[in-house]
């Protein structure tokens, strides 16, 4: 069993320089960003593309990685947090 990931090497600063190649860390990644999201609320594509758009500039490969890998929902237009770690208070 491995440990947590170390995303520091993907950032600089608050900006992703680079997104991990191996599905482990890519994963890690997208459950990062994923938490930019709250439970139950609607986004429109330009909210995604906004909130996404402060870590790298090609938010549409974040995008569709959220999606593809079940982070986030899409139907309509809309986006919906779908998946990541929850962290309950």
């Amino acid at each position: 069993m491995t440990g947590p990931v170390d995303l520091r090497p993907y950032f600089k600063g608050d900006r992703l320089v680079t997104v991990p190649r191996r599905r482990p860390a890519r994963l890690a990644l997208l459950d990062r960003l994923a938490a930019e999201f709250e439970p139950g609320i609607l986004y429109s594509e330009e909210q995604v593309n906004a909130v996404l758009g402060r870590f790298h500039p090609d938010y549409c490969m974040l995008r569709r990685y959220l999606v593809d890998e079940d982070f986030l929902g899409r139907r309509d237009g809309m986006y919906w947090r779908s998946g990541g770690t929850f962290h309950l208070d």
